[in-house]
């Protein structure tokens, strides 16, 4: 029993540390593991075991693979694989691309992960608080920011005047934000 903990304790501190190493990049705020979440992600990551099927619930990520265990990075690095399909000039929300969006989700602050297996299939489930992928005018252009430094990026999207007046919002939120960062560090 010992073992398992010290595994699960593991993985779910590799796994909240990948999210956050690829949040940083995003000039997104750091996540903090959730211990009423995980709860929750462990007790659905075992029901998908039990029934074998994955099904995804509201504010959930499924990972699952034909392996009897898995690192908590590894499913982490598989939904910001995705990056590599996301469409910067229309931001929206795609199955393609889902997990992707959520990992890097700004207002997503707090983390559960559930990891079940049973020797030949593993089920990870991560929930998030705020859930992302909220698929309303603007929410993607606050929420999915770009790789690197913002200050720069903005600069370059102002000087080539390639924003819409929605991403120029959005733009402008960031900056304030960044501004308020800088100003209280």
């Amino acid at each position: 029993m010992g073992k398992t903990n010290n595994r699960n304790a593991s993985f779910q501190k590799e796994f909240l540390e990948t999210h956050n190493a690829y949040r940083r990049k995003h000039n997104t705020p750091q996540m903090t593991l959730s211990s009423e979440m995980t709860a929750s992600a462990q007790k659905w990551s075992e029901h998908l075991l039990a029934i074998g099927a994955l099904c995804s619930l509201y504010a959930h990520s499924i990972y699952i693979c034909s392996l009897s265990y898995i690192l908590g990075k590894e499913a982490v690095d598989s939904w910001y694989g995705e990056i590599k399909d996301y469409n910067w000039s229309s931001p929206g929300y795609s199955s393609a691309t889902g997990h992707f969006t959520q990992v890097v989700w700004k207002d997503s602050t707090e983390l559960g992960v559930g990891l079940a297996t049973d020797g030949r299939k593993v089920f990870v489930v991560g929930q998030y608080r705020a859930a992302g992928n909220m698929n309303m005018a603007g929410y993607f252009e606050e929420n999915v920011l770009p790789l690197g430094n913002i200050l720069t990026l903005l600069c370059m999207c102002y000087c080539l005047n390639r924003l819409s007046p929605l991403t120029h919002k959005a733009a402008q939120v960031h900056f304030t934000s960044l501004l308020h960062l800088v100003r209280t560090t």
